[in-house]
C-alpha cells in the first residue's frame, strides 16, 4: 500500500506559470520539484532524460506525483504504467492557474483524494474528487483500511463489494473490539451503521469487524474482518536457523494468543541478526519491517526478562526477544515468551 508522505512527493511543471504555482505549493509541503532546463531555478531539478521519462521514473519511486498541466498529458504519459490501485502512487493534476486540483489516480489507498483536498486548500482551489463514496459523502472501506493501517483477506474483492453496497444505500454494519475503539473514533466511518455488540446485531446487508482476533463468532450475515496491524514479534534464534522453523513457531505463537496473522506489524531482533536469512526472509515474505536494535538498546530492558548466559556471551545481552518486543510495543506484551529449538519469540501489541 502507498501512504502519502511529504518527503516522497514529486512535482512536475512545464511552464513559467507552473513554476510559479510550484513555488507556492512547496512552501506548504516538502516535495521534489522538476522542470525543464530552460525554466530551471533554485529549488528545482531538471528532467533527467526528458519530461516523460522523468515522470515515469518518479511513478516508480515516489508515493505521490503532482503534475501542473493538462490532464491528457499526464494520462498519455502514465497510462502504460498504471497497474493496481493498491500499489500505484497517488497522482494529482493541477491546472496552471491553480483553479482545480484533480485527484487522478489512487484516490483512496494512495491518498490522492486527501492530498488533493489539502493542496486545493493551500491554493484556494476547487478539489475535483470523483470516487463514488466521496461524492456521496460516504466513507470507503479502503480509506478506512488506510486510516487504521489494516489488512484483510481478499482485500480487493471486499473493497469493491462493500463500497458498492455503501453507495447503493445498503446497510453495512461496523463493529470494533474495545481496544481499538479510540482509534476507530478518529477515522471516517460515514455511512456505516455502528454495531455495539456481536450478540445483538441489527438487520444488515453485511458487517465489517475491526479486530485483531483470529476468529469471530458465527453470524447470520456476510462478515468482512478488517485487521489493524498492531502486533509485533521480538525474535531471537541461533545462527542458521531454518526459515520454516521460525515461521512455523511464529504462526503457533500467534495462534496461541488468538491473534490473526494479518495483525503482525513488524518483527525485531538484535543488530547481530540483521543479516540472519530466516529473519530477513520472514519479514520479506510477510511484507513487514524487520526492526534492528543494538545490544545497548536491549540491555536497558533485559532486567525485565530471564537471562541466558549463552545468549549474553554470543550477543552481549542476556535476552533478545523480550527486550525487542518491549521496545516495539512500548511495554505492551502479550502472553509468555516461546522458547523452542533455539528460537525465542515474544509478542507485543502497539496502539
Amino acid at each position: 500500500m502507498n501512504t502519502v508522505k511529504p518527503e516522497s512527493i514529486a512535482l512536475f511543471c512545464l511552464t513559467p506559470g507552473g513554476v510559479a504555482l510550484a513555488n507556492r505549493l512547496k512552501l506548504a509541503l516538502p516535495m521534489t520539484c522538476y522542470t525543464s532546463e530552460k525554466l530551471l531555478e533554485e529549488g528545482f531539478t531538471a528532467f533527467d532524460g526528458g519530461f516523460a521519462q522523468a515522470l515515469r521514473d518518479a511513478f516508480r519511486q515516489h508515493s505521490a506525483l503532482v503534475f501542473i498541466g493538462a490532464t491528457g498529458i499526464a494520462v498519455r504519459v502514465l497510462a502504460p504504467l498504471v497497474n493496481d490501485k493498491f500499489i500505484d502512487p497517488a497522482v494529482i493534476v493541477i491546472d496552471e492557474r491553480g483553479q482545480h486540483v484533480i485527484s487522478l489516480l489512487s484516490g483512496h489507498f494512495g491518498g490522492a483524494n486527501q492530498l488533493a483536498r489539502y493542496l486545493a486548500g493551500v491554493l484556494g482551489a476547487d478539489p475535483v474528487i470523483t470516487t463514488a463514496t466521496d461524492v456521496n459523502e460516504l466513507a470507503a472501506l479502503d480509506t478506512l483500511a488506510c486510516q487504521l493501517n489494516a489488512g484483510m483477506e481478499e482485500m480487493r474483492t471486499a473493497v469493491k463489494t462493500i463500497n458498492h453496497w455503501l453507495v447503493s444505500g445498503k446497510r453495512i454494519g461496523l463493529w470494533c473490539e474495545d481496544s481499538l475503539r479510540d482509534e476507530l473514533a478518529r477515522c471516517d466511518t460515514r455511512g456505516f451503521v455502528p454495531v455495539d455488540s456481536l450478540e445483538e446485531v441489527p438487520e444488515l446487508t453485511a458487517l465489517v469487524c475491526v479486530t485483531l482476533r483470529a476468529t469471530l463468532p458465527a453470524l447470520p450475515l456476510p462478515v468482512f474482518k478488517l485487521v489493524p496491524r498492531r502486533v509485533v514479534a521480538g525474535i531471537g534464534c541461533r545462527r542458521g536457523t531454518p526459515l520454516p522453523l521460525v515461521a512455523g513457531l511464529l504462526r503457533r505463537q500467534l495462534g496461541e494468543q488468538a491473534l490473526d496473522p494479518l495483525a503482525l506489524r513488524a518483527i525485531g531482533s538484535i543488530s547481530l541478526k540483521e543479516d540472519e536469512q530466516a529473519l530477513t526472509q520472514l519479514a520479506q515474505s510477510l511484507r513487514i519491517p524487520f526492526e534492528i536494535f543494538t545490544a545497548d538498546d536491549l540491555r536497558q530492558h533485559e532486567h525485565r526478562f530471564p537471562a541466558s548466559e549463552f545468549v549474553r556471551q554470543t550477543t552481549g545481552v542476556g535476552s533478545v526477544s523480550g527486550p525487542a518486543a518491549w521496545l516495539m510495543s512500548q511495554g505492551q506484551l502479550v502472553g509468555e515468551t516461546l522458547r523452542e529449538q533455539g528460537v525465542t519469540i515474544t509478542l507485543g501489541v502497539s496502539h
